[in-house]
């Protein structure tokens, strides 16, 4: 008997589910945007998948290392825990092609707009791509929906007005903007049906 698929829900981390700050990797620097936590607890009581893909381009340019990023996301899901909220998984990417550690500096296909984040959760969680949506304040974020079959949501908090003035020159368009995480999820519970 095949295993149903999960919808889910991508969710950028800087500028989206926290406060975009330069390159944020130490606790005491990370912020949740207003009503995030919120929003991932929605997720998970509609049995969406909250899921984070995140560019993390600092471990590239020697900024900080790959157990500083994990470090920062048990402390994220600890915090979210005490709201009965939690991500279901986090991805990133620590490769730049710009980068000054070698063994980061590259071309990948996990560094958005290249799908490689959403294509690894699809496998490992079990993910319908179609029913889902990835929600972010960066182009690079909006750019996913031609790579994969996935609905997009722009937000304004973060880099997402300065987002929306290159999707209009580029002539492209999220299914929706909207100001913040939790307006995105709140439209996304709004608008579909869980399985």
């Amino acid at each position: 008997m095949e295993q149903s698929k999960h919808r889910a829900v991508f969710i950028d981390r800087d500028g989206t589910l926290n406060v975009e700050k330069d390159y944020v990797y130490k606790i005491e620097d990370f912020e949740f945007i207003h009503g995030a936590k919120e929003a991932v607890r929605l997720l998970n009581e509609h049995h969406i998948k909250a899921i984070v893909i995140s560019n993390q381009s600092g471990i590239a340019r020697g900024y900080y290392t790959p157990n500083d990023v994990h470090l920062l996301h048990d402390y994220i899901q600890r915090e979210l825990r005490k709201e009965k909220a939690q991500i279901d998984a986090f991805f990133y990417c620590p490769h730049h092609p710009d980068g000054t550690i070698d063994e980061f500096r590259k071309v990948c296909d996990c560094r958005k707009p290249s799908p490689g984040m959403i294509l690894q959760a699809e496998q490992k969680l079990n993910i319908d791509l179609q029913s889902s949506y990835v929600i972010g304040d960066h182009l690079s974020d909006i750019k996913l929906q031609e790579k994969v079959p996935v609905k997009t949501i722009l937000v304004r908090t973060g880099h997402g007005n300065k987002a929306l003035e290159e999707l209009q020159k580029e002539k492209i368009k999220p299914e929706r903007i909207e100001e913040n995480l939790l307006d995105a999820v709140n439209y996304i519970i709004r608008t579909t049906n869980p399985f």
